[in-house]
């Protein structure tokens, strides 16, 4: 039986989601889970896609297969007794057996919180990234507007990716809103290089800071080059939000 379970993690206290020979992980957290309850034996759990070092998910989609008869609302009252306080299972289905949980995924929604305030906020410092300095909105979403689309975004990709062909992406909606003192950044695409999203931001935060002009947005893009765009906005302030799927799940 293959299971698809949604999850939610905090990202603060992780080395990332992909299990490595040191340091703590959303995936082994998980599989070791797993592993308990089918005695012994490695479950292996495969995501939507990873996510850095202090990144967190509020929809995060995995999936594993087993041969346990559990009743799925037992199966989500078994993992979040046995998970760790910042991984929660929010829901757990079952799905055809060619269901893959990264190759089938045909959205991702990412949202970037920043703080644009004159203090910071002690307890929000690793869920937003804070900028002092005021930020034009207007000139932010101008700028953001000209990500829509197909593009090369090779000037959006970190230089130590592991993708060396094709680095077409589609963005089908950005934009930016604004909650009180929270600034969001909310990204969807079809896909997305990486550190992408966290480039995106840095270099939007450069132009409501004024630093560049919102038309800039085509040259950098033109460029193909990443020393062209800003810097990589921190992880604490990145969300992977909601992964969708095709029928088939």
């Amino acid at each position: 039986m293959r299971l698809k379970a949604i999850i939610r993690y905090d990202g603060t206290f992780f080395a990332g989601y992909q299990v490595q020979p040191k340091g703590r992980t959303i995936q082994g957290v998980i599989e070791k889970v797993l592993t308990k309850m089918h005695k012994g034996n490695h479950v292996r759990v495969t995501a939507s896609g990873r996510t850095d070092q202090g990144v967190h998910a509020v929809g995060q989609v995995i999936h594993f297969d087993s041969e346990l008869e559990i009743p799925l609302e037992n199966w989500l009252r078994a993992l979040n007794t046995m998970l760790p306080d910042d991984v929660e299972v929010m829901s757990i289905t079952d799905v055809p057996a060619d269901f893959h949980a990264r190759y089938d995924v045909s959205e991702k929604e990412y949202r970037y919180y920043i703080l644009n305030a004159k203090e910071k906020d002690l307890f929000r410092r690793y869920y937003t990234h804070f900028v002092q300095e005021d930020l034009d909105l207007v000139a932010m979403h101008k700028a953001s507007q000209f990500f829509l689309g197909s593009h090369d975004f090779s000037s959006f990709c970190a230089a130590n990716s592991n993708v060396k062909g094709d680095k077409t992406r589609t963005i089908t909606d950005i934009a930016i809103e604004q909650e009180g003192k929270d600034i969001i950044v909310r990204v969807k695409g079809t896909g997305f290089l990486y550190n992408m999203v966290r480039i995106i931001v840095g270099t939007l935060i450069d132009i409501g800071l004024g630093n560049r002009e919102p038309e800039e947005i085509t040259q950098i893009i033109a460029a193909q080059d990443r020393s062209k765009a800003g810097k990589t906005a921190p992880p604490q302030g990145l969300y992977l939000w909601e992964v969708t799927y095709n029928k088939k799940s």
